[in-house]
């Protein structure tokens, strides 16, 4: 298969001197157990795979992105007790991010998206406290949140269930178990109302949340749902990335008069 020009792994230096890159993209996953049948790499996998078809997109339609290598860490707090959970505390991830960022002002990006993977990552605050000190305009796309899955599964899951389970099987089906091996990631609830209904908040405690550490059955899964599901994320984010390539940063707003 030939070389993508929109993967930097994957280019060389020929190619990106002769290139004029106009956003990156830094797909952000974690290292995690999902149930017993999807391997650790899960949430990088899915991650890297829909960065890559979203350029794609973006690539097509004259938008020039380049999608960087994907950081498998992620902040993982909730899970220490299960075996080869890698935490990241976002500490780290804001040094990590500053240090990439830092490093693509001086390669003459202007944009840098954050593809995150990963429900327990959130960038808000580390955009927000980063933004002042870097020149690159900065952005972030939790890319499970882009299309509702609701259309296309019949129980989506929050964690291995059935959105996960498909879009798997659809991007590295050697490296799903049979379904018949999967838990039913039933999901064991908070018992204070406030935290159930989900207007107070704490970190899950995962092995106290979840037997197989899945939340959400992933009986219905297949391939055929997570292609759909897949080619959809990737279709919206590609537009996104397309309409950021092409923005003004400094004029983001609408007028007054518009």
């Amino acid at each position: 298969m030939a070389a993508r020009p929109y993967i930097l792994a994957e280019t060389n230096w020929k190619t990106v001197a002769a290139a004029k890159y106009a956003a990156a993209v830094l797909p952000w996953g974690a290292t995690e157990a999902h149930n017993f049948h999807l391997p650790y790499g899960t949430d990088t996998m899915q991650c890297d795979a829909i960065a890559a078809a979203a350029a794609k997109a973006a690539w097509d339609s004259g938008a020039r992105v380049i999608v960087l290598p994907t950081v498998p860490f992620g902040v993982q707090t909730g899970q220490l007790d299960i075996p080869f959970c890698l935490n990241m505390n976002p500490s780290t991830q804001a040094a990590v991010l500053r240090d990439i960022a830092v490093s693509l002002n001086a390669a003459g990006i202007q944009k840098l998206v954050i593809l995150n993977g990963h429900g327990g990552n959130d960038f808000r605050q580390i955009v927000r406290e980063l933004q002042p000190q870097v020149p690159i305009f900065l952005s972030v796309v939790n890319w499970y949140k882009v299309v509702d899955p609701a259309a296309y599964f019949a129980e989506p899951g929050d964690h291995a269930g059935e959105m996960e389970t498909s879009l798997m099987q659809h991007i590295a089906a050697h490296l799903v178990l049979p379904l018949t091996q999967a838990g039913d990631g039933r999901e064991r609830k908070f018992r204070i109302a406030a935290f159930r209904d989900g207007w107070a908040w704490a970190p899950r405690q995962w092995t106290q949340a979840s037997a197989d550490t899945g939340v959400g059955n992933p009986r219905e899964a297949t391939a055929e749902k997570g292609a759909r599901y897949a080619a959809a994320v990737a279709e919206k984010i590609g537009q996104f990335l397309a309409d950021l390539v092409r923005a003004d940063v400094q004029d983001l707003y609408e007028s007054p008069k518009d």
